[in-house]
Formats: structure tokens, sequence, C-alpha cells
């Protein structure tokens, strides 16, 4: 699969856009993580501008290729590779599966004074069915990032990782977050 090719794929899913109300289907499984970043318009910005640029994911060891910032209707594909390290844990990718696209489209995006983020969509051909949301937000006490799923497998071989495959969903969501803080603090 290539970029190019998922203009034509559709959602698996049916309430695309939930994440953005804090919705969670019914049968999904919901996945939030938020943290603090930091302090200051300087990280809020950075964070932010990290974010849109897909600079985190990439960080964070999903290489993802998009046809432009996030922003509403912009395809993405990552790939899943061999031995990618996930907080401590190594996953195992089974040989069959390793550069195993993934592919999702942006679903929704916020630019407010003190919100920024976006939330993308599973494509046919994605492990996974559901969305997936990325929020910085500027508060009293800091700069916060939240990181807000819903999911259930969708390829066989995600269905046989049961809950070990929402375990190392919560584990690339911390993974985002120390690639953002990194991203965002370093000067």
């Amino acid at each position: 699969m290539r970029l190019d090719d998922l203009p034509q794929l559709h959602f698996t899913y049916d309430v695309v856009g939930s994440t953005r109300f804090d919705k969670t289907p019914p049968g999904y499984h919901r996945l939030e993580h938020r943290a603090r970043l930091g302090d200051g318009d300087e990280v809020f910005q950075r964070a932010g501008e990290a974010l849109l640029a897909w600079r985190m994911h990439r960080l964070a060891g999903l290489p993802f290729t998009a046809d432009g910032t996030a922003a509403i209707g912009v395809n993405a594909l990552g790939r899943l590779g061999p031995g990618m390290v996930i907080g401590r844990l190594r996953t195992a990718v089974p040989i069959g599966l390793v550069g195993l696209a993934i592919p999702c489209r942006v679903v929704w995006t916020v630019d407010e004074p003190d919100r920024i983020g976006f939330a993308y969509g599973t494509l046919e051909g994605h492990p996974e069915s559901g969305e997936e949301s990325f929020v910085v937000t500027r508060e009293s006490d800091g700069v916060y990032f939240t990181v807000t799923a819903y999911s259930r497998a969708a390829a066989w071989y995600a269905r046989l990782g049961g809950p070990a495959t929402r375990t190392l969903q919560g584990l690339a969501a911390k993974r985002y977050f120390n690639a953002l803080r990194r991203l965002a603090t370093s000067r």
C-alpha cells in the first residue's frame, strides 16, 4: 500500500469524529492518556507545531508519511517495523507483519488559543478499527497532552493479540507523550 492509494479507501467504523465529543461507541475499547508537558507559551507552540507536522509520530518510532500537515481529509500512512521499541518493551512483530500498512485519515482538527490537535480514523487495511485524537492544551498549571482513542480489532491478527494489543496501544500513547515532550522542551 502507498500513500497515493489512500484517497479511495473508506473508514472502517461508522461514528467518525466521536473523539471530538469524548464519546466511545459501544463495542470499542477506550484509551485515554493525559500528562503534563511543561510550562509556558513556547512549550505550547512547539508542541502544537510538532504534533501537526507528524514529528511526534516519527520520533516515537512510528514512521508516518502524510500528504500534508494534519488537516481534515489529510491521509497518513504509518508502517509497523520489526522490533519497534515501545517503552521498555521491544515489540515482537512476526516477520509476515513487518512493514504492515497503517492507513489513516484526519477527521477533525482544533486550533484555538489554548488547544491544538487533531484526530485520525482508521481506513481499510488498518489492523484496528477506530479513532485516535492528540490534543495539546494550555492550562493555568501548565501545558498538557492528551491521547484519546477508541478501537477494536479489525484483522485476525489484531483479534488474536487481544489484551496484549490494548497494552501496546497504551505503551504507544506514553511513547507519543515522551516524544512530544522532547520536541516541545528542547531548544
